[in-house]
């Protein structure tokens, strides 16, 4: 099997395949975060940067990742993949988003100074994100938070520009809280953070996508 571009899918060669969308942002740190969530799992895989819709077609989960959110969104539309992602994410492909991801994948983002955004989402996680909830650049820090759903070890957070969730709807899990407001949620197959998990040396919630990923894998391999 064969996708549009012919390379081999993800299917037909049994290979998990983690894609890390390579629009703009902490690219190279997704792909070395989930490198190691591969590693730690002991998981044969590839982690490969994708920008095209025949590209997205191949993998087993994708990472969107922390950046500025309009200009991802401006050249995910130019590269004609937010329709190919958001046809995946109804398929169940796991999708992990970080900061600027998680706003891409809320169903409605809005910022305090400039109101409704307007900028192009891919929509599917049922909350709505205020952008730059924690402060600009120069108010960025780091923070040990609660996951139960991770073990008993805090998760040191790394907040840049961080948006924080506004409010979730009724099929939406708040995996961790700061200051009382969700910054870690998960609906179905997308998991979304306001912090980024790819700046610290802990793996745990890109294993949690790893995780899903082969799950996801081995159900495509049996249809």
């Amino acid at each position: 099997m064969s996708d549009s571009s012919g390379r081999p899918s993800a299917s037909s060669t049994g290979k998990l395949v983690i894609g890390v969308a390579g629009f703009q942002g902490d690219i190279e740190e997704n792909l070395a975060a989930a490198q190691n969530a591969l590693k730690q799992l002991g998981l044969d895989g590839e982690v490969i940067s994708v920008r095209y819709p025949d590209e997205i077609e191949r993998v087993d989960a994708l990472i969107l990742p922390g950046g500025e959110s309009t200009v991802i969104s401006t050249l995910a539309a130019i590269h004609s993949s937010l329709p190919a992602i958001r046809s995946r994410i109804s398929e169940g492909l796991p999708v992990l988003g970080t900061c600027a991801g998680m706003i891409m994948l809320s169903n409605r983002a809005f910022d305090r100074v400039v109101g409704e955004t307007k900028q192009k989402l891919i929509g599917g996680l049922d909350i709505v994100v205020e952008r730059n909830a924690f402060g600009r650049q120069s108010d960025s820090f780091e923070t040990d938070l609660d996951m139960p759903s991770l073990g008993k070890s805090p998760f040191k957070a790394v907040f840049i520009r961080a948006p924080a969730v506004s409010d979730v709807g009724s099929g939406v899990q708040v995996i961790a809280k700061l200051d009382g407001r969700p910054v870690a949620v998960r609906q179905k197959n997308l998991i979304g953070t306001s912090f980024h998990p790819e700046l610290s040396d802990d793996t745990r919630i890109h294993e949690e996508l790893v995780r899903m990923a082969a799950a996801f894998h081995e159900s495509r391999l049996k249809n």
